[in-house]
């Protein structure tokens, strides 16, 4: 019934993702050209919001669960489990008061309506995967930011998408290198459930009435701690809130 659904939709939802891209691109270019920083990152917020609303044209529902009063005065390094594209709008749009930036590939920074813009512009990390030293580069350039603006950066520490919803194992390097920029960062771990399940025949037909759920967990306070055993606890919260 999903898979049969999601054929008939599909197209509705292909064509409201692209309309909002489209729409979005000059209202960022004018943003940041008239407002700077500040502007942009709002016109970047209400992208994602409408981009996740789009979600709900399958029958697909967001859910957002945060009983932790996380602190707006220091960055914060939100380590997620990866499952599909489907988890950054939401991402985005939820943790936008903690100003979260991504480490994404450099080939995303072109020819994609708004998502290449923001890229761009943003003051996330874009990274050549073929190409370490430009990768390192750029990610501890974003903990400089995240030190000095009080940003934030959302890291799939498994490296690659699950496309069973399996987790992998968490990698130390790119929250090693954010900590050692921004030594003052909060490690809060996020459990991501089901956004795989949106697209476990392709990214062209989609299943509906898919229960994304996203879930802020107990945060790890870094300060004396082995970095190793920071993602190690981390990745095990994870683990554990998902295949509980």
């Amino acid at each position: 019934m999903s898979r049969f659904f999601g054929f008939l939709l599909s197209p509705l939802h292909h064509l409201a993702f692209f309309i909002i891209l489209i729409v979005f691109q000059p209202i960022q270019w004018l943003s940041l050209k008239i407002g700077g920083y500040k502007a942009h990152k709002t016109s970047v917020d209400w992208l994602n919001f409408f981009l996740t609303s789009a979600y709900y044209i399958l029958g697909n529902t967001v859910k957002f669960v945060n009983h932790h009063n996380l602190p707006t005065n220091r960055p914060i390094i939100f380590a997620a489990n990866h499952q599909s594209m489907y988890d950054i709008p939401p991402l985005i749009w939820f943790l936008r008061k903690y100003h979260a930036k991504f480490i994404s590939k450099i080939e995303l920074t072109k020819n994609i309506p708004s998502i290449s813009f923001n890229l761009k512009y943003g003051g996330g990390a874009n990274i050549d995967r073929k190409d370490k030293k430009q990768s390192l580069g750029e990610i501890m350039k974003l903990g400089e930011r995240m030190q000095k603006n009080i940003w934030s950066a959302v890291i799939f520490p498994e490296g690659t998408r699950s496309k069973n919803g399996v987790m992998k194992e968490f990698q130390i390097g790119g929250i090693s290198v954010l900590l050692k920029k921004a030594p003052d960062a909060l490690i809060v771990p996020i459990a991501i459930e089901n956004s795989w399940k949106v697209v476990k025949n392709g990214s062209v037909w989609l299943h509906a009435f898919i229960p994304l759920k996203f879930t802020v967990l107990q945060p790890i306070e870094p300060a004396g701690k082995d970095v190793l055993a920071l993602i190690k606890q981390a990745e095990t919260e994870v683990r554990e809130f998902i295949e509980k």
